[in-house]
């Protein structure tokens, strides 16, 4: 059996030993950062290893613009999506190991990959059921003439939303 005092030496030796590993993985996350520009090169952000927003720069020409709110949103949210894989490659200590996969796979949960730009989703516009997105530059354009569609009969004032709960037949 071992020497008691041997047994704590190595025992604090292994404490110490983890917490410098621990202080040394803190420092290494908390020094990522990811930056992240508009395609236009007019808005900059960055977001600290924690996802939050501790850069932003606005150009002169996008600041009357009136979607200027959302641009910087989906720019802060690319920015958030990227921070999995800067968290790989900027942290070392820990890099292959099963605390790191739980770390990236936590950050890809929380900030996950943003929609493609350049589109919105067609429920919101007038467009056909086969065309579900439109092009961003198409939103500036007149929409195209459709054939007029024959005209939906008048609703009756006492007709409910929902006959359901008002007694109604629901089987129709």
């Amino acid at each position: 059996m071992s020497n008691p005092e041997q047994l704590f030496a190595d025992f604090e030796a292994k404490l110490a030993d983890a917490q410098r590993k621990a202080n040394q993985m803190r420092t290494e996350i908390e020094s990522v950062s990811v930056s992240e520009r508009s395609k236009d090169g007019q808005i900059s952000v960055k977001v600290n290893h924690a996802g939050n927003l501790v850069g932003l720069e606005i150009g002169p020409s996008v600041r009357d613009n009136p979607a200027l709110a959302q641009e910087i949103l989906r720019v802060v949210r690319s920015a958030q999506s990227k921070l999995a894989s800067a968290v790989q490659t900027g942290v070392p200590s820990i890099a292959g190991t099963e605390t790191m996969n739980e770390l990236v796979d936590q950050l890809h949960n929380e900030y996950p990959e943003p929609e493609p730009t350049g589109f919105v989703e067609g429920g919101h516009r007038d467009v056909d059921e086969d065309d579900r997105f439109v092009a961003e530059d198409e939103l500036d354009a007149p929409p195209a003439p459709k054939p007029s569609a024959p005209p939906r009969a008048a609703r009756r004032q006492d007709d409910h939303e929902d006959d359901y709960f008002t007694g109604g037949d629901f089987l129709r």
